[in-house]
C-alpha cells in the first residue's frame, strides 16, 4: 500500500517511512534506498534520513551513511535515534572520540533520551573505561528499573569486574522481561559457573543452546572462556555435552 502511494507522490514522507522500514526488515536494503531517497531529500525528516543511512550502511556505502546521519543530527527538534545510529556506527569503526562527542551532543539536546546514555556507556566500555560505563548504565537503571537494555548493560560491566553474583541477579531480572533471549541465558550461565554453581550453570547453558541458530556455538565459546569452564577438543564431544539431559 505504501508503494502504491509513492508511485503517485515520491515525496510522501509517511509512505516512504513505512515502505523503507518494511524493506529493511526483509533485508532488502538496496530497494529501501530507492524508496527513501527522494522523500528524505524533500522532507528533511530526520526519521527518513536515519532510515536511509541504515540502508546505505547495509549495502556497504558507509561514508554516505555517516554523511546522512550527520545531516540528520542537525535537524530540530533533535531526533535521538539519529545520534544513536551515528554514534554506534562511529564506534563500530573504532572512531571512539567522535562517537563520544556525538552521544554527548545528543544528550545535551535531549537529556531525557536514556538510549543515548546507554550508547555512550557502551563506547566507554569498548575503551575499557568500565567505571564510566558502569556509572552511565546504573544511572539509566535507577531512572527506569524496567529497562531491559540497561539491566543487561550493567550486568555486563559487573561481570567484567568480577561481581558475578550481582551480575547474575541482573541477568535473571532481564530474563523475566524477555525469557526467550539465549544470549542473556548464556551470560547468566557464565556467571553461575564462575560462582562455582557448575551444575545449574551448565544446565542453563544447555537450555540456551537448544534455541538453535548461533546459540550452540556461543554456548560452547562462553563455557570455554570461563575460568571454571570446559574446553572441548572435538566437536562431537561438545555436541554430546550440549545434548546431555535433553528429553
Amino acid at each position: 500500500m505504501a508503494g502504491y502511494v509513492l508511485t503517485s507522490n515520491r515525496g510522501h514522507a509517511q509512505a516512504a517511512q513505512i515502505l523503507g522500514q518494511a524493506l529493511l526488515l526483509q533485508g532488502r536494503a538496496a530497494e529501501a534506498i530507492g524508496a527513501l531517497q527522494s522523500a528524505a531529500r524533500r522532507s528533511r525528516d530526520p526519521i527518513l534520513e536515519t532510515l536511509l543511512a541504515r540502508a546505505l550502511a547495509e549495502v556497504g556505502r558507509r561514508d554516505e551513511a555517516l554523511d546522512q546521519l550527520r545531516l540528520a543530527t542537525t535537524r530540530r527538534p533533535p531526533y535521538p535515534q539519529a545520534f544513536l545510529e551515528l554514534g554506534d556506527q562511529l564506534g563500530a569503526a573504532d572512531q571512539f572520540d567522535e562517537a563520544i562527542s556525538v552521544f554527548e551532543a545528543g544528550l545535551a539536546l535531549a537529556p531525557e533520551a536514556s538510549v543515548l546514555r546507554i550508547g555512550l556507556g557502551y563506547i566507554h566500555l569498548h575503551r575499557n573505561d568500565r567505571a564510566r560505563a558502569r556509572s552511565l548504565f546504573a544511572q539509566v537503571r535507577a531512572e527506569a528499573p524496567g529497562r531491559r537494555d540497561a539491566c543487561v548493560a550493567l550486568a555486563a560491566v559487573l561481570s567484567l569486574d568480577g561481581d558475578y553474583a550481582a551480575a547474575a541477579e541482573l541477568y535473571r531480572q532481564a530474563l523475566e522481561l524477555r525469557p526467550d533471549d539465549p544470549s542473556t541465558r548464556i551470560s547468566l550461565a557464565k556467571c553461575l559457573v564462575e560462582l562455582g554453581d557448575r551444575v545449574v550453570g551448565e544446565a542453563v547453558l544447555r537450555a540456551a543452546s537448544r534455541t538453535g541458530g548461533q546459540a550452540p556455538g556461543l554456548a560452547i565459546t562462553a563455557l570455554a572462556a570461563t575460568a571454571r569452564g570446559r574446553l572441548f577438543l572435538r566437536p562431537s564431544a561438545a555436541s554430546r555435552f550440549l545434548s546431555a539431559g535433553a528429553a
